[in-house]
């Protein structure tokens, strides 16, 4: 399979857990997360994906300090920002109540992708590899070797 290929898979398989997510968080917060087509859920789907990409990346560069101070949990209320301006850039068709209800759906939607991605394979894969340490050159030579300074 090209690289391409597998690109376009991954970014099908990641749209797929995305909508599955966010359909998920409107089932469960039903009436204060809703939408009127399924091709609106899809497309706010793509949306909040394009801002995960390319928005998400300088609020927590700009939210550092914050992130470091709240040990990362204030990417929680950057989730639910980047829900709420979705909500607000595809109204009346995608629609979050409150603030309040998109910080609820983002806690939905980031452990339904965790979840998902880490089934799926699609999350990064860490890999742990064993090696020998390599034993110091021997000094046999008569140059320096060790030198202690007093």
């Amino acid at each position: 399979m090209s690289p391409d290929t597998k690109k376009w898979l991954r970014f099908l398989q990641s749209w797929a857990i995305n909508t599955l997510a966010v359909a998920l968080a409107v089932e469960i917060l039903r009436g204060h997360i809703q939408y009127d087509k399924f091709t609106d859920l899809l497309f706010a789907s793509f949306l909040l994906g394009l801002l995960n990409a390319f928005v998400r990346p300088i609020l927590l560069l700009l939210a550092l300090p914050l992130l470091i101070f709240t040990l990362g949990l204030f990417t929680l209320v950057i989730n639910a920002l980047l829900l709420y301006f979705v909500s607000y850039l595809l109204r009346p068709h995608f629609q979050v109540s409150s603030f309040g209800y998109a910080f609820l759906g983002a806690v939905i939607i980031s452990v339904v992708s965790v979840t998902l991605n880490l089934l799926t394979g699609g999350g990064g894969k860490v890999t742990v590899r064993r090696q020998r340490p390599t034993p110091p050159p021997d000094d046999k030579g008569g140059g320096p070797g060790s030198v202690i300074d007093v």
